[in-house]
């Protein structure tokens, strides 16, 4: 039987998955909105609010990276009509990665002050980065093991109930981040920086318990880890190694960025806490459309249905770049309401409005990088992702950004460099693709 394509069945998966995929950035930019909006040192708690967020998404990134791997086995299993011979992977998968958090915790919250002067971070922020993140840090596992159970679910075609968890979570942030960070008069404390990283870790245990109760009740796959490994176990784990490197590379793009910006001051940081927010959350609202392009490429892959592909391809780039202009429009329209719902300080906002424009430009650009990373990964074609962005960080980010510093741009500096980046990484997977399957459509 034939994978439906139709634009209603990629969008009744790419909507919850836009929606689900927003979850983490969500939790982030209500941090920041409340934070930046205290009574006392709001500007240095955004900063510091920007820096642990960036380096919590690199970890999250690096180790996240099984859902994609999980996704990309499962779903061409589903494709060959043979999931029971991958049944106990998820939970292998998911025993390896939230044991890999807990050593993460071990190592860094000794030494989180260390970590976050790497950042530039120094003075108040500094001791507010670390007073935020020795707390965040412990919804890391949590995290870690809800995203697995979304590549479960991915992999069976299923982006709902992920959806129905990501709006749980993401409104329990909110009502908990404005409780514990401003208070109630008479009940609760004002607990400013600390209760948005108590908010946020609360929201992500609530998040992994119900990613567990709909993966036991909704699906075939136990969650029971056994013995001996699945025999995928190690296309995964070397699936694994090849995101890693691909994201430690990713990563050093978002250090380098945050540090410049750091090192520029206060208001920097604070405007670059905003705007590159806001670009994950737009790259989040194109993702839904590459993990559509996740799910399905995996199943038509392992079912061999190679000109099904090329069209799966061609409409996705489509409807991406149409929600790239839309996100963009949007920001346009919102351009100063945006900026005020973070910060009431009339530098950081001017400093911010100063590069918005760009991060806005970016977003069809964006759409082509993300839906072929994401066919990419259903695939399976890690090597090649990870190749792709080795080249995009080392050879074009980094010396750009180097460059344009020189030259005294600041935070045009990061964002130009970005952009450049970010069509760096589309365009050769675009090439790629093309090369792969349209000699197999024709044979097939």
């Amino acid at each position: 039987m034939s994978t439906d394509i139709s634009l209603k069945h990629i969008n009744k998966l790419a909507i919850p998955a836009l929606i689900s995929g927003i979850s983490e950035p969500i939790l982030s930019l209500t941090d920041a909105a409340i934070v930046g909006n205290i009574q006392f040192n709001a500007t240095e708690s955004l900063a510091a609010v920007g820096i642990v967020t960036t380096f919590l998404s690199m970890l999250i990134w690096v180790l996240g990276q099984t859902r994609s791997a999980i996704s990309s086995i499962v779903s061409q299993y589903v494709g060959a009509n043979e999931l029971n011979k991958i049944k106990n992977l998820p939970a292998q998968a998911i025993f390896i990665i939230t044991s890999l958090s807990l050593l993460i915790i071990v190592g860094t919250y000794p030494f989180a002050e260390s970590v976050f002067k790497l950042y530039n971070a120094s003075n108040l922020i500094l001791e507010y980065c670390v007073e935020y993140y020795r707390i965040r840090v412990f919804g890391f596992p949590f995290t870690l093991f809800t995203i697995a159970v979304f590549g479960a679910f991915r992999g069976l075609q299923n982006t709902y109930y992920p959806m129905i968890i990501a709006i749980i979570g993401a409104l329990l942030n909110i009502v908990l981040d404005v409780v514990l960070v401003y208070g109630i008069e008479g009940f609760i404390n004002p607990m400013n920086i600390k209760g948005a990283a108590y908010a946020s870790v609360i929201a992500q245990f609530v998040m992994a318990m119900l990613s567990a109760y709909y993966l036991l009740k909704k699906t075939i796959i136990p969650l029971k880890l056994s013995f001996p490994f699945n025999k995928e176990i190690s296309r995964f784990l070397l699936m694994i190694l090849n995101l890693f490197v691909r994201t430690i590379a990713l990563n050093v793009t978002l250090y380098f960025a945050s540090s410049f910006a750091t090192s520029y001051g206060a208001k920097y940081i604070a405007a670059y806490t905003i705007a590159i927010n806001l670009w994950f959350l737009g790259a989040f609202i194109i993702d839904g459309y590459a993990s559509a392009g996740n799910i399905l490429s995996g199943k038509l892959y392992g079912g061999k249905e190679y000109n099904s592909l090329i069209t799966l391809s061609n409409k996705l780039i489509k409807y991406g770049v149409i929600l790239g202009f839309i996100t963009a429009a949007i920001g346009a329209i919102f351009y100063y309401p945006i900026g005020n719902i973070f910060s009431n300080d009339p530098e950081v906002l001017n400093t911010f409005y100063s590069v918005f424009y760009i991060v806005l430009l970016m977003q069809p650009l964006c759409a082509l990088a993300f839906i072929f990373d994401g066919i990419f990964k259903g695939l399976g074609k890690m090597k090649y992702l990870r190749n792709v962005l080795i080249f995009s960080t080392f050879l074009v980010f980094v010396p750009l950004l180097f460059w344009l510093d020189n030259l005294g741009y600041k935070l045009y500096a990061i964002f130009i460099a970005l952009t450049i980046w970010i069509i760096a990484r589309g365009i050769p997977l675009i090439i790629k693709f093309r090369q792969l399957f349209l000699p197999l459509a024709k044979k097939y």
